[in-house]
């Protein structure tokens, strides 16, 4: 089955009160994820690959030295809708209810957790990605290089900021901190995290 492009969760210039632009938008979603789409489907086309669920395709080739090009788009397949999904407009500020409940057990407080975060985040040298995931029923900050994911490590991601430099170039320029700041203050979608944790409980 070939895969198709996901929708946006809102609108492509709902982000630009809190400076995420729909020309950020437009090329990351519309053309690099776009891409990652279009070579995955061409790579599996024709393949044992081509009839498998996304993860299947991601746990197949990872552990394959000789699939690593279609690891590598499959995952960021599945990374940038994630992505997409950890965000949200008017989002930002403190989780609320169970999952509020279980950073502050696992972290110690929600300050601790963003430290930890913006430090993975900022420290990912070159492209990757800084997650919240659940590992073995505790909370971690994890950071991958590339396209690599929790999924591979027997984790379950709640949420998840992309730092490769196009996903912020344009909008800060070199400025990752700022950007992931930003992300924390408006962006992040607890909402979406909370359904990740119900879900995996």
């Amino acid at each position: 089955m070939a895969f198709t492009l996901p929708d946006l969760p809102f609108a492509s210039d709902a982000l630009e009160s809190s400076h995420m632009s729909a020309q950020t938008l437009s090329f990351h979603h519309g053309k690099h994820h776009a891409a990652y789409v279009t070579n995955l489907n061409k790579l599996i086309e024709g393949t044992d690959l081509a009839d498998k669920s996304l993860e299947e395709i991601i746990q197949i080739s990872f552990k394959d030295p000789s699939k690593v090009g279609i690891f590598n788009n499959a995952a960021q397949v599945w990374n940038h809708t994630f992505f997409w999904n950890s965000l949200k407009p008017g989002g930002g500020g403190e989780p609320t209810g169970a999952l509020a409940d279980k950073i502050k057990a696992d972290f110690g407080s929600f300050d601790k957790f963003k430290e930890e975060f913006k430090n993975a985040a900022a420290t990912q040298f070159g492209s990757g990605w800084a997650w919240l995931v659940l590992d073995n029923g505790t909370l971690k900050v994890t950071k991958t290089p590339n396209a690599e994911l929790p999924l591979v490590h027997g984790q379950t991601p709640l949420l998840t900021l992309d730092v490769w430099e196009h996903a912020y170039y344009l909008d800060f320029q070199n400025r990752r901190p700022d950007y992931i700041q930003n992300f924390l203050d408006n962006l992040v979608n607890w909402d979406f995290a909370a359904e990740n944790l119900a879900k995996a409980a």
